[in-house]
């Protein structure tokens, strides 16, 4: 029968076993795994089980192609309905190879099968209880005679592995098998030069070491998008997979990739433990999965190899354009990373001013370890801004503005091509200084560098339709939202880059696909609403800002609506609002309705108090079709000429 494995090709193919264990066996049951895969055999298994099943319709299909279903029992794994369910299905279909890790018996219904016992395995082998084991898998796939199947490791283009290990290779072979793995990690494996590095879970359980899990990944995610050969989704896009709950071939087939790389990281003891699987999304399968085990002293040389591994065996697909690339500007001080690491994640999720500013202390802590520390230098460029934008003074707003400069330029200084650095700079000038053309040249400069950043491409698209450059504009947001396709800023952005090319209808959809992505997300109603407002749709602009929760904007645009509509007493209610909130910068908005109202004096003098106060919406002066009345006035064409635009 068809369904039956063992009547099938000697050869085991990719991913012939399901291996079954409970999560809190999964430090004893990796070694077993790692032998199982030395033998000749691809394993499916998940290492992330937690109160559930990762990928449910994988597990479905994994079971049913598997041709061995490896159970390993012990008195946990003998309580999990999980482990059961996986050893019933193996059972019913004849393919159940059952071990014994405690010495426990299995539970009732799987008595009748014999137990091999690893308990006192040695777990290499030589060990006669691995031996049996391997005999056993081999069995069932069609070997009886007892011998071990041979599987070829394919070496990686150019390398020969003696001479790796003649070479002094010795010691990463020591380290986790790193040679072996770079070695053959994909096998013959056909995929595509597109894929995703999910965030790695923390199966430590400590809420503190969860920046070490995304670090790490967001790390090997900036060394792969490197290599121009590769697109890599972005971090944003990457980070919408929810754990327990998304399934695989979904999520893939949701960011069009042919791969999903996926971690499990665990620190215990100043140990780590960092587990790399790599998931073909076509099927949710893993195709294979290392384990480097290592003192936290040795985190640059795990992220470092890994990175470089997997771009190297992607180069067997796609030639020597594919070949490993190093993460430039980082550093050889794991004290210095570990800061920068901290500071990336509390600058991600930071949600009030004391986490941002302790961001902003961690890459200094980074920078004072190394001073060298180019990426840490931009970062800190980062951080600093957004402190400035989200909580400064006037006062506050130029010094924090002048030191992230300060910081992006010593970035640059120190790793002339590092096009966040750049980013970073170009921003601040043109954001925080209002200095259009001082920015445009490292802009330009990011462009180039950063083919692979999505942030970096967003945020040039978002410049060049801000200074009328809607030919390069438009093809810089698509790339972007083609590597991060399920982050809801960059189809904000792109919304942007349609209206300020007068591309309404176009406008409109790319901001409702961000609100598709990010029902909630501040400031994105009020954007459609003042698309509609430019088509003279009233009515309906009005209910798009009153669904918006980001005040300035919101009330803006009820304020200019209702005066459209000839609700005055609302409209003034409206503005009397805005002007009222000290608390914010809102005369950019005050500039809007006083122009949209017919009083072009009062507009200009709020535009030009904007312009003392740094308030950023003046960017988008240029195009703004609520400052139309304004455009022939001398004093506004002379403050747009002071903010360097054309």
């Amino acid at each position: 029968m068809d369904s039956d494995p063992r009547d099938k090709t000697v050869n085991p193919g990719p991913s012939t076993i399901f291996f079954s264990y409970a999560r809190d066996d999964q430090a004893r049951a990796l070694p077993i795994i790692r032998l199982i895969e030395q033998a000749g055999f691809s394993v499916w298994w998940d290492g992330l089980l937690e109160g559930g099943e990762r990928f449910s319709r994988t597990t479905e299909d994994a079971l049913d192609r598997a041709r061995a279903v490896v159970v390993l029992w012990s008195k946990t794994s003998a309580q999990s309905h999980w482990v059961h369910d996986e050893a019933t299905r193996g059972r019913d279909r004849r393919v159940l190879v059952p071990l014994s890790l405690d010495g426990s018996s299995p539970p009732l219904g799987f008595g009748q099968f014999q137990v091999i016992d690893l308990s006192k395995s040695k777990m290499n082998a030589n060990d006669v209880g691995i031996a049996r084991m391997v005999r056993a898998i081999a069995a069932m796939h069609g070997d009886q005679s007892g011998r071990v199947l041979p599987r070829p490791v394919p070496s990686a283009p150019g390398i020969d592995r003696r001479t790796m290990i003649g070479a002094g290779s010795v010691a990463l072979l020591a380290i986790g098998g790193y040679a072996t793995w770079r070695a053959g990690f994909f096998g013959n494996n056909k995929i595509a030069n597109r894929l995703a590095v999910l965030p790695f879970d923390n199966i430590g359980g400590d809420p503190s070491h969860q920046y070490v899990s995304e670090g790490l990944a967001n790390t090997i995610r900036a060394t792969l998008s490197q290599n121009g050969a590769l697109q890599v989704i972005g971090q944003a896009s990457s980070e919408v997979f929810v754990r327990g709950k998304d399934d695989a071939v979904a999520f893939a087939k949701k960011l069009g990739v042919g791969l999903l790389i996926d971690g499990a990281v665990q620190i215990v003891a100043n140990r780590l433990s960092v587990n790399i699987s790599v998931i073909d999304g076509s099927t949710g399968v893993s195709r294979a999965s290392r384990t480097f085990d290592q003192s936290m002293g040795d985190i640059l040389a795990v992220q470092r190899e890994i990175g470089r591994a997997i771009a190297a065996e992607l180069s067997n697909r796609i030639g020597s354009a594919g070949a490993a690339r190093m993460l430039i500007g980082g550093t050889n001080n794991v004290v210095a990373f570990d800061h920068y690491l901290r500071g990336k994640d509390l600058y991600a999720h930071a949600g009030n001013e004391a986490e941002e500013r302790q961001g902003v202390a961690q890459f200094d802590a980074a920078i004072a370890t190394d001073p060298q520390f180019a990426l840490a230098y931009a970062g800190r460029a980062n951080a600093l801004a957004s402190v400035a934008a989200s909580y400064g003074s006037a006062t506050e707003i130029k010094a924090y503005n002048g030191a992230a400069i300060e910081s992006a330029r010593r970035a640059i200084d120190l790793t002339p091509r590092l096009a966040d650095a750049h980013s970073a700079l170009a921003l601040i000038l043109f954001q925080g200084q209002f200095d259009a053309k001082s920015a445009r040249a490292p802009f330009d400069l990011s462009r180039e560098l950063g083919d692979g950043d999505a942030p970096v491409l967003a945020r040039f698209a978002a410049f060049c339709a801000s200074t009328g450059r809607h030919d390069e504009a438009l093809p810089a947001i698509n790339r972007a939202v083609l590597l991060d396709p399920l982050n809801a800023l960059i189809y904000r952005i792109l919304g942007t880059v349609h209206f300020a090319a007068k591309r309404y209808p176009e406008a409109i959809t790319a901001i409702q696909e961000a609100l598709e992505l990010s029902p909630n997300l501040p400031d994105t109603h009020s954007r459609i609403g003042m698309v509609l407002l430019a088509q003279n749709k009233n009515r309906d602009a009005l209910a798009a800002f009153q669904a918006d929760t980001h005040k300035w904007s919101k009330m803006a645009g009820v304020a200019i609506a209702q005066h459209r509509l000839g609700d005055r007493a609302s409209a003034q209610s409206a503005m009397t609002e805005l002007s009222n909130d000290t608390d914010t910068v809102s005369f950019y908005q005050q500039g809007q309705v006083w122009a949209q109202w017919g009083k072009p004096g009062e507009a200009m003098v709020a535009l030009q108090r904007a312009r003392v106060q740094r308030d950023a919406g003046l960017i988008a002066g240029r195009y703004d079709p609520m400052l139309a009345p304004l455009r022939a006035r001398p004093d506004f064409i002379e403050l747009l000429k002071s903010m360097g635009f054309d």
